[in-house]
């Protein structure tokens, strides 16, 4: 079966989808009807952008559905997904991708969610750190044991956990994470701590955004980040989204319920490698592929 993944945040790059505009009629019409959606010319700084430009939220989310969702689109007739999943904000892409989501109402939804985001790091220092080399219960353990908000927040694949919280309980957190035996532990450069209860304002904000959105009938299964599990029933879908804000990205745990389920090949859809490389890491017996 063929599975499609998309890439979240963090897979930006200056030149993105600069290809894709310059070669394809469909792709050039899609990018501008995002510039007037959006309200600024986001193909700018997506094509010739400082990598500061491109790391703003209000951009960055945007900008990376924008590359996944307008390449899948290029595909055509060879696009043709039994399965979908999302790695965070890929989740929205994969619900374009699977007839779920609209093109312009994902787009606006993942403009209301970086906005909302961005708002709700700004209340409170917060931030994520990678932790490498701990098997996942001993992370979950640490960050129990710590003062203060920290919780496991992205399950990358086996050893590669990120967690996410408090600024100052994200970095006691580290040194704990050293002291029971993990390789490295260190702060990313992000802006807040994402899929943790610091984005309880996003969530409430976001929540409201997509109960008016509507959610039609996919034409294949997501898997989605809260679950882990395929989900058609756009109600569930719908309540998925709203929950992953706030909970942790199981994407070992989907990848490994998408091979279960009979996923042969996995193909990386929008800017990067990064979901190749994890789902690799996670099953090295799966073929991987980029789009």
């Amino acid at each position: 079966m063929k599975a499609y993944v998309f890439p979240g945040q963090g897979a930006q790059f200056t030149g993105m989808g600069k290809d894709l505009y310059e070669n394809s009629a469909l792709a050039k019409e899609l990018f501008e009807k995002a510039n007037a959606i959006l309200g600024f010319r986001i193909t700018d700084i997506m094509f010739d952008g400082t990598a500061e430009e491109l790391k703003e939220t209000k951009v960055t989310q945007p900008a990376v559905f924008l590359h996944s969702v307008i390449l899948a689109q290029t595909l055509g007739k060879d696009f043709k997904p039994e399965m979908v999943a999302g790695h965070s904000l890929g989740e929205f892409s994969a619900l374009v991708a699977n007839g779920t989501l609209s093109f312009e109402d994902g787009l606006k939804l993942v403009s209301q969610r970086a906005l909302a985001m961005q708002k709700a790091c700004e209340i409170k220092p917060s931030t994520m750190a990678a932790v490498l080399g701990l098997a996942d219960h001993i992370v979950e353990e640490v960050c129990a044991s710590i003062n203060g908000i920290v919780v496991a927040a992205n399950y990358n694949c086996p050893g590669q956990l990120v967690i996410s919280g408090e600024t100052s309980a994200v970095e006691t957190a580290c040194e704990a994470m050293k002291v029971a035996g993990a390789k490295r532990a260190l702060i990313l450069p992000v802006g807040g701590a994402f899929h943790s209860p610091m984005m309880e304002p996003a969530r409430e904000e976001l929540a409201a955004a997509i109960e008016a959105t509507t959610f039609s009938t996919p034409t294949c299964p997501v898997y989605q980040n809260v679950t882990a599990s395929a989900v058609s029933d756009p109600a569930e879908i719908k309540k998925n989204l709203i929950i992953q804000l706030t909970a942790p990205v199981k994407w070992t745990q989907s990848v490994q319920q998408m091979i279960k389920d009979g996923a042969t090949l996995f193909t990386e859809v929008g800017p990067g490698k990064v979901l190749a490389g994890l789902i690799g890491k996670i099953d090295k017996e799966v073929t991987t592929a980029n789009a």
